[in-house]
């Protein structure tokens, strides 16, 4: 089991940019996929991004494509969801997976 923490949410304006951080406790060699999914209230958790052990192949919903950017740094155990043109429905508290593993979650705020 990994041990995973999200940070970098916060509150911007429609088309403003942030950027999330997930760093985990083991090195990211042994851990074979990451991804980060969102939750936004009221609703189901989703599949935001998706990234394989060597960055290889990612992976987006068709909602974020072309916003949105995974990439992740082995040598900092991290995991980045780079968001772009963030719009009001990109609201969400936005978690951290990886090995059947959850970070506890970042809130992201986009108001209009």
């Amino acid at each position: 089991q990994v041990h995973l923490v999200e940070s970098g949410g916060g509150s911007v304006q429609a088309g403003g940019s942030l950027r999330l951080s997930c760093a985990a406790s083991n090195s990211l060699f042994r851990i074979a996929a990451m991804a980060w999914y969102r939750q936004a209230l009221g609703k189901q958790r989703e599949l935001v991004a998706e990234i394989t052990n060597f960055g290889e192949i990612t992976n987006y919903a068709d909602s974020v494509k072309g916003r949105f950017t995974i990439t992740r740094d082995k040598d900092k155990n991290t995991v980045y969801l780079q968001m772009n043109s963030l719009r009001p429905e990109d609201t969400a508290v936005y978690y951290c997976w990886a090995s059947n593993s959850w970070g506890l979650g970042t809130q992201v705020i986009v108001s209009s």
